[in-house]
């Protein structure tokens, strides 16, 4: 199997994992946010399927944080209220983190390997999508865990001056 049919193969379980984690998420900004990411998860796979078959691939410039952040900020009143996280839930957005940074690593890898300036090309955007994953997770990891400091860390500029 060469790396862009393990990619496909990766985001393909990354669509599933995101989808019944939404199903299960009782945190409504969490399950939103394992929506959008379901999406690019999506369009990751699309991409690397035009590629397979020889097809121009698109990359849009897409920001998964930004796409995210709005979520956020629609809701941030109710954000603001202590959520009790389920244990299942943190452990999903745990596993969502690992996946996210397996992902990254599996892709420079392909970066490296990679003999064609459309690979190169593709392999480079899912790196940065896949560290924004990343970080999307942590940080609602992080706010599930201790809505306080999560928000302290968020408004630091406040506090910091």
């Amino acid at each position: 199997m060469n790396a862009l049919e393990v990619a496909k193969k990766m985001e393909t379980d990354a669509i599933k994992f995101y989808t019944e984690a939404a199903g299960k998420t009782g945190y409504e900004a969490g399950k939103k946010m394992f929506l959008s990411i379901t999406e690019d998860e999506k369009r990751h796979l699309v991409m690397i399927s035009d590629l397979i078959k020889g097809m121009n691939i698109k990359i849009e410039d897409v920001s998964p944080m930004g796409k995210v952040k709005t979520v956020f900020e629609s809701m941030k009143d109710t954000m603001m209220k202590k959520v009790a996280a389920s244990k299942d839930e943190l452990d999903a957005f745990k596993i969502a983190m690992d996946m996210e940074k397996e992902g990254e690593k599996f892709y420079r890898k392909s970066l490296e390997a990679a003999k064609t300036d459309k690979e190169k090309a593709l392999f480079t955007r899912l790196i940065e999508e896949e560290r924004q994953h990343y970080e999307i997770f942590a940080n609602t990891y992080s706010h599930l865990s201790d809505t306080g400091n999560w928000f302290l860390w968020e408004e630091r500029g406040v506090i910091e001056g």
